[in-house]
């Protein structure tokens, strides 16, 4: 995907290589909802898991696994090839994932830990250049394993991307409307107004959080901040929602913001005419459930996107609205794949529930008037809430099966 320009809010698409490379670390450990079921799932009884080396290649895949136990189970993943590849651990007949290791260089070990219980199973190499592999099948006569995650794949993800489009399509005329009231409270010279109508158009745009990789370039004209600009705020690339926050809250004239109210309103109506000839990527949906409030954590809850406005949390709660429409959408994927939805959903209401604490009629409390524990509290909720969607990105990454 093309990376965005240094200074936007768009370095949010820039994340997903990172996320990448997180979420091949958790998996070496576990498949999230899969494999070891998380911590709080171990037995008293359990004792260390059974070690087995386990050779990662086209030619001896799943070979070295002599000790099919049922429990704990750990495997040092080798990957004897000249190339990169992923592991899976499945049922061969379902292709149901137990766990799953990204990433594995040649010459180079990984660690899987996974609860297996009475089934067959059998390690599928899939090298970055060459076909899938599966291993010889392994039988395990008792015991109860973990739940599985039957792999998704991108004809999976094609409805749900289209109906997510769709949504997005509504918003952006809403997006619009918005800032066409924002636009006429300028014009006017209504600055009272005018910031009275900049929140409700910015948090409609912070809504539309997993389309901004297909918003491309005019995401950092509506949406920018000035990091890496030279003339910092005063920088004429500095465009977008921020540009008008910036001189609504720091005394500018109404003639001074004129200009970037229109030019906000031109892009966002620009990017309301083209929706309909765009095309989102299916495979990155999931990962946008995930990123929308990493980003947030990131931005908004560090303060480094307030211009004045001091709407920073009342963003993170637009930020949470924009996951809960990707969720609906994954929601029949997830709901026979992944066995935390049910904790995931209460995180969701959690995190709502705690920002709402913060909205006071039309006013939101600002950032830097946070006590430390709340500050404390916000970014727990918020982290843990984020790790939780880790699973999402990861159970809605499609998985190649030949």
């Amino acid at each position: 995907m093309p990376l965005p320009r240094l200074g936007t809010r768009s370095v949010r698409v820039g994340t997903a290589p990172a996320v990448f490379v997180v979420l091949a670390v958790v998996l070496a450990v576990t498949l999230p909802a899969a494999s070891s079921g998380g911590p709080g799932h171990h037995r008293a009884t359990d004792t260390k898991p059974a070690r087995n080396v386990v050779e990662v290649s086209p030619s001896h895949c799943g070979r070295g696994w002599t000790r099919p136990e049922p429990g704990l189970q750990t495997f040092d993943l080798h990957n004897s090839s000249d190339g990169a590849a992923e592991v899976y651990l499945e049922d061969p007949d379902s292709q149901s994932v137990y766990g799953e290791v990204e990433g594995i260089g040649p010459g180079t070990t990984r660690r899987l830990t996974v609860r297996l219980g009475r089934g067959t199973y059998a390690f599928k190499c899939v090298p970055d250049d060459a076909d899938a592999v599966t291993g010889p099948r392994v039988r395990i006569a008792s015991g109860r394993r973990g739940p599985g995650a039957a792999p998704v794949t991108e004809h999976d993800l094609i409805p749900p991307a289209l109906a997510y489009q769709k949504w997005v399509g509504h918003g952006l005329a809403e997006v619009v409307r918005l800032t066409e009231r924002l636009q006429q409270a300028v014009d006017r010279g209504d600055l009272s107004a005018a910031r009275s109508a900049w929140l409700p158009a910015h948090l409609q745009y912070e809504r539309l959080g997993a389309a901004y990789d297909a918003f491309g370039d005019v995401d950092a004209q509506i949406n920018g901040t000035d990091a890496g600009l030279p003339g910092g705020v005063h920088d004429k690339a500095f465009t977008g929602f921020h540009r008008v926050e910036y001189g609504l809250w720091h005394g500018e004239s109404a003639a001074s913001l004129r200009r970037p109210a229109a030019a906000l309103v031109k892009a966002v109506s620009t990017l309301r005419d083209s929706w309909s000839q765009t095309r989102m990527d299916p495979a990155q949906l999931g990962l946008r459930a995930h990123e929308i409030l990493e980003n947030t954590l990131q931005f908004e809850l560090t303060g480094r996107t307030d211009y004045g406005s001091g709407s920073n949390l009342a963003t993170a709660r637009a930020n949470l609205d924009g996951t809960r429409e990707v969720l609906s959408r994954l929601r029949p994927l997830l709901t026979t794949r992944y066995a935390g939805l049910a904790d995931l959903d209460h995180a969701v209401d959690r995190a709502q529930n705690w920002l709402d604490g913060f909205r006071h009629g039309g006013h939101w409390t600002r950032l830097d008037r946070l006590t430390r524990a709340q500050r404390e509290q916000t970014d727990s909720v918020l982290g843990n809430l984020v790790e939780r969607l880790a699973s999402v990105a990861t159970l809605c990454d499609p998985r190649r099966t030949a």
